[in-house]
Order: structure tokens, then C-alpha cells, then sequence
């Protein structure tokens, strides 16, 4: 990962990008040809200071884009997390009325059931009752032709 680099009158090693090994960041190399230059020409004089005060801003600005960049992060994975528990909350909340809604739905069944066996037994009772009023009706009716 690391290249000797020729710098003019010095022989400077630095981070260089290189092909299928790693990827240097722009910043780092930006950094990199800073610290070339200087050493090439004069650090007293004012453009130098001036670049030297770019780069100090540009790398808080760097730091800052990371830090914002991990917060949204962060924020996403506590919203995915907080979405997977209702969900589950939610599914759980689903079965639990499904069950006690079925519950009902036997019991109002059953009711059903054995009021239906009841009005049936009624019924059953009644018609002996008639079916031997009927046989002595059909009995009067024949004889008394």
C-alpha cells in the first residue's frame, strides 16, 4: 500500500492509491500533494498559510459529513428496529384477538347447538302429543261416515 514517492529533493513515503490493492480516500490524497508541495517550496509564505487553513477546514468538514453520515446511520437502524418490533407487537396483538375472537365464536356456536337440541326435543314432544289428537281426529272421521 505505501510507495516511495519522489518529491523533488526528498524521498517522501506516503499512502498511494494503487490498482487492486486498496483506495485511498480524495481527501488523503489531496492531503498527500499538500505535504509534497511544502516540502518542494517555501511554508512562510501566505498562499501556503491560506491552503494550510483550507485543508484544516476542509478536514473539519470531512469529519463533521462522518459524524452527521453516522448519526443518520445510527437513526435508520434504531428506526428499523423500532418497525420490526410493532410489527411484532402488532402480529402478536393479531393472534391474540384472532384466539379470543374464535373463543367467542365457539361458545356463541355451542349456544346455537344446544338451544337448536332443545327447540328440537320441544318440537318432538309436541307433535306426540298432536299425532295422537290427529289419530283419534282421523278415527272419529272414518267412524262416522
Amino acid at each position: 500500500m505505501y510507495e516511495m514517492q519522489d518529491a523533488g529533493r526528498y524521498t517522501t513515503r506516503y499512502p498511494v492509491a494503487m490498482r487492486g490493492d486498496a483506495v485511498v480516500d480524495d481527501k488523503v490524497l489531496e492531503e498527500i500533494k499538500f505535504h509534497q508541495d511544502v516540502v518542494e517550496h517555501d511554508s512562510a509564505s501566505p498562499l501556503h498559510r491560506i491552503r494550510e487553513k483550507e485543508m484544516e477546514i476542509s478536514g473539519r468538514v470531512l469529519k463533521a459529513k462522518q459524524q452527521a453520515d453516522e448519526i443518520v446511520a445510527d437513526a435508520r437502524r434504531k428506526a428499523a428496529e423500532i418497525i420490526a418490533k410493532g410489527e411484532s407487537e402488532g402480529d402478536k396483538l393479531a393472534r391474540e384477538a384472532e384466539a379470543a375472537t374464535m373463543s367467542a365464536a365457539e361458545k356463541d356456536a355451542a349456544a346455537v347447538t344446544e338451544k337448536a337440541a332443545a327447540e328440537a326435543a320441544e318440537m318432538e314432544g309436541s307433535l306426540a302429543a298432536r299425532r295422537a289428537l290427529a289419530a283419534d281426529a282421523i278415527v272419529k272421521a272414518v267412524t262416522q261416515v
